[in-house]
């Protein structure tokens, strides 16, 4: 008897099973695919196709309720092109994130605008300084060419032949003063656009300011 009852029990196990079984498979197979074809025809598949995933496709339950739906495959073209567009916003949100970093710490470091335009007028005024300093080293280079032309041309006029070392002279501090001309018209473009610079940013501090004002009145 006992023998029976260990056979019978075994048996309604294994009908268990696969009637657990049965009932999986039946929920597996209770969702079916969609998609439509670029003329607009739609078809429906147990199993999900290579057709199905290049027009995109909608899942749908045994009660025809669409309950996901799945993108097309995107084409290589696209994928690098999405790409792209993903680095470029990802760019984008960086710099604005740098942005509100430098306005914080702008607002930090200079609590009213009296602060702010001293510290951006003394920025231009070093770049003043620096555009003085070569103007004087100029003239004075300037005026040691004109002299080295005049013994130069001093030696012409009484025909007398030019020294090689004089003309080597000439040349060099010719190079010298081409250079220092080219240096003060860096230093004056720097001055200029340090000096737009600080205006706009002064209407930007401006801005940050009032929405300060605000974000901290209400």
């Amino acid at each position: 008897m006992r023998a029976a009852r260990y056979i019978l029990v075994g048996a309604a196990l294994c009908i268990g099973t696969a009637a657990f079984a049965q009932k999986n498979t039946t929920n597996n197979n209770a969702y079916r695919y969609r998609w439509k074809d670029a003329s607009g025809q739609s078809y429906f598949s147990d199993s999900l196709t290579s057709d199905a995933m290049k027009a995109g496709y909608d899942v749908v339950n045994s009660q025809g309720m669409v309950v996901r739906h799945v993108d097309r495959q995107l084409t290589a073209d696209e994928r690098a092109a999405a790409r792209k567009v993903a680095e470029a916003q990802a760019a984008a949100q960086q710099a604005q994130q740098q942005r509100q970093r430098e306005d914080a710490q702008m607002l930090n470091a200079y609590p009213d605008e009296a602060a702010f335009a001293a510290a951006k007028n003394a920025e231009v005024d070093n770049f003043e300084q620096a555009a003085r300093t070569t103007r004087l080293n100029l003239q004075g280079q300037e005026k040691a060419l004109a002299e080295l032309l005049n013994r130069a041309g001093d030696l012409e006029r009484a025909k007398q032949p030019v020294p090689k070392y004089l003309s080597d002279r000439i040349a060099e501090q010719r190079n010298t003063v081409a250079s220092l001309r080219e240096t003060l018209q860096r230093q004056q473009a720097a001055k200029d656009a340090a000096k737009a610079n600080t205006e706009a940013q002064l209407r930007h501090y401006r801005e940050l300011k009032a929405a300060d004002a605000a974000n901290r009145g209400g």
